[in-house]
């Protein structure tokens, strides 16, 4: 039996630890098999060597977390286990360095996984970032995020919209309305987003004035955006032509995020993704970060993390065996 001992210089950061009904301690413990205990501001840690070294690594970063300011959560919690699995709990360091922007009800908005904050540094180092990884892993939320604190300290004059309506030809047409009632359902996570840091009126406000714009991908045609701050969500159902046009579309001032899931493409089929094409062709290019999340960036219900994890790990498998096939016939 080994035993560690972490002292805590605030109470309330061992509150935040410990969680509702102790759920995140209870979790710590079921997960590394030892018993966690709290005398003042003293933790104590006992259980087999192994396992109090893996779980005194996770509550340290627990706490530098709660220093930070963050509410620790099931999830927190989750995330920072996965961390030290894979001996990276160095990188605690990396998560939310910043507030990015403060939303209308007070709540700072910051990056929550090391993904994310390469992600949020990738769109503020450079003039053009591709944002690639799977539902949940905040790339539209923290483009947004972005787009707004760029908005608040006069960066850029307008925030841009925009993203390709698959169902161009039948259904967008017949939705009733003019075209802002016929965008609007494409564009409902990039809406909420607004709405959640800027408050309804706001947006209305903006929106009046031009100071926020909102159109299908096709509308970008022919225009140089100048001092503006572009979002191109669901970027996977562009064809390499609209990719193209959209990206020779930044004027100077500008700064643009393109955003996307590569394993969800609606084209039809033998249609080549813009978004995969532009990986390939732009990578390297300066001026130009491609960042990547996966299913530890998730941010929504950790179920949603392990829905994601198994369909990688079922597409995995498929590919795995075509290529044996394929080879296997080649052999053949």
């Amino acid at each position: 039996m080994t035993e560690q001992i972490i002292n805590v210089e605030r109470v309330e950061h061992i509150i935040n630890l410990f969680g509702s009904f102790d759920e995140n301690i209870k979790l710590l413990e079921r997960e590394y098999g030892v018993n966690i205990v709290c005398r003042d501001t003293e933790l104590k840690i006992c259980g087999g060597a192994e396992a109090v070294l893996h779980a005194k690594a996770a509550v340290t970063s627990l706490l530098q977390l709660a220093a930070r300011g963050e509410q620790i959560n099931q999830q927190n919690v989750n995330y920072v286990i996965s961390l030290v699995r894979d001996g990276q709990e160095d990188k605690i360091a990396q998560m939310g360095k910043d507030v990015i922007c403060v939303t209308t009800k007070g709540r700072p908005v910051k990056a929550k996984t090391v993904g994310q904050q390469k992600y949020v540094d990738a769109i503020q180092q450079n003039i053009v970032t591709l944002g690639i990884g799977p539902a949940g892993t905040g790339k539209t939320y923290l483009a947004v995020a972005c787009a707004v604190a760029a908005f608040r300290e006069k960066t850029i004059n307008r925030i841009i919209l925009t993203r390709p309506a698959v169902e161009a030809g039948e259904k967008l047409g017949f939705l009733p309305g003019d075209l802002q009632n016929k965008v609007d359902p494409y564009l409902r996570p990039l809406y909420d987003a607004l709405f959640d840091m800027l408050g309804p009126e706001a947006y209305q406000r903006y929106l009046e004035r031009g100071n926020i714009e909102v159109a299908p991908l096709a509308y970008m045609r022919g225009r140089t955006l100048d001092d503006a701050f572009i979002i191109l969500d669901e970027a996977q159902n562009t064809t390499p032509e609209q990719m193209k046009m959209f990206l020779t579309r930044i004027g100077f001032g500008s700064k643009a995020v393109i955003t996307g899931d590569v394993t969800q493409v609606d084209l039809p089929d033998g249609k080549k993704s813009g978004l995969k094409d532009a990986v390939n062709i732009i990578n390297g290019i300066e001026g130009i970060g491609i960042c990547t999340l996966d299913h530890k960036d998730v941010v929504r219900h950790e179920l949603v993390s392990r829905i994601i994890k198994a369909y990688e790990e079922h597409d995995q498998k498929r590919e795995n065996k075509e290529k044996r096939k394929y080879y296997g016939k080649v052999k053949g």
